[in-house]
C-alpha cells in the first residue's frame, strides 16, 4: 500500500511540474488554432499548450496502466 502511495504521489508532483512549466512556457505564444471535438470546437489555444497537455495526459494515463498490468500479474 506504501509503494502504491509513493507511486501516486510521485505521478501528481511530475506531472504537476510538468504542467506549471508548459504554462509559464506558453506565455507569449501568438499561434493558436482551434480543436475540433466530437461535440464542437473549442476556443482559440496555443498549439505548444495543445501539445502539451496531450504529453501530460500520456503520461498520466501511461502511469496508470503500467500500475494495473503489474497489480493483475500479481
Amino acid at each position: 500500500m506504501l509503494v502504491l502511495l509513493k507511486k501516486i504521489f510521485f505521478i501528481a508532483t511530475l506531472n504537476s511540474a510538468l504542467l506549471f512549466m508548459l504554462i509559464v512556457g506558453i506565455q507569449n505564444s501568438s499561434y493558436k488554432k482551434k480543436v475540433n471535438l466530437f461535440i464542437g470546437e473549442t476556443i482559440n489555444l496555443p498549439i505548444s499548450f495543445i501539445i502539451g497537455i496531450s504529453f501530460i495526459t500520456g503520461s498520466v494515463a501511461g502511469s496508470l496502466i503500467t500500475y494495473n498490468i503489474k497489480s493483475t500479474q500479481r
